[in-house]
């Protein structure tokens, strides 16, 4: 049987994506708290940098894929208007349900559906634009998950990936630091759980790095992808032109 990574853990890829629903079941309710707490609030400036290179317009189609609790749903429904149409994912029942609950208490309601990213259950050439905000690494087989991004993409459609990266080098120590020892107690001390924040430290070291991406984004059928660099490499967006 193949075995994959859970963050420094090998396991067989049938339990993966069980772990990983259980990290997300534990952290739905405090996973707002906990990413403003974890990026000192600059994950809203990641997001609203990638609302910006997303470019939506009135009238477009956007896929928000491991959507959670709705934060790029939500800007990018303002952006598309009442004519256009934002569907909101993931493969996670409780980050979903709690996105969903938090749109509709902003009197917005959009298509919210639990699916599997290596198995999108949209048709081909159907988006403008396909969102993951942190929920690339945690997918078993990141090549199947990018081809059918790929697929339900419309020509000259565009892939952004917002994903936690490599760091620069002169950061790494501390980095490190911060996120082996902070991460967990925050954790502990706000969502009474430490191995999750452990699990998301892992992870992101065993995610690929800035060209390792943009190189599997060209085999999955993307002509064109470049990414940015946001706070010194902690996080980069990748974004990826289907030709």
């Amino acid at each position: 049987m193949s075995q994959t990574h859970f963050g420094f853990e090998t396991v067989d890829e049938k339990d993966k994506a069980t772990r990983v629903r259980g990290v997300f079941d534990s952290v739905a309710s405090k996973y707002d708290v906990m990413n403003d707490l974890m990026s000192g609030g600059l994950h809203r400036a990641w997001k609203a940098y990638t609302l910006m290179v997303a470019n939506l317009k009135e009238g477009d189609r956007a896929l928000d894929i491991a959507g959670g609790t709705g934060d790029l749903s939500l800007a990018f429904a303002k952006k598309v208007g009442s004519s256009g149409q934002v569907v909101h994912t993931d493969i996670n029942f409780a980050m979903l349900s709690t996105g969903r609950d938090r749109l509709l208490n902003k009197g917005l309601v959009l298509p919210t559906v639990v699916c599997d990213a290596e198995k999108l259950p949209f048709p081909d050439n159907h988006f403008d634009v396909v969102s993951v905000a942190f929920g690339l690494r945690n997918m078993t087989h990141k090549d199947a998950a990018l081809k059918e991004m790929n697929r339900v993409l419309k020509p000259r459609g565009k892939l952004l990936v917002l994903e936690f990266s490599k760091v620069a080098k002169p950061l790494e120590k501390a980095y490190d630091w911060y996120s082996f020892n902070i991460l967990p107690r925050l954790g502990q001390l706000v969502a009474g759980d430490a191995d999750s924040y452990r699990y998301l430290a892992e992870s992101i070291r065993m995610h690929p790095g800035q060209e390792e991406l943009k190189g599997l984004m060209k085999q999955a059928g993307f002509g064109h992808v470049d990414y940015h660099n946001l706070t010194a490499g902690v996080v980069a967006l990748h974004v990826g032109i289907k030709c």
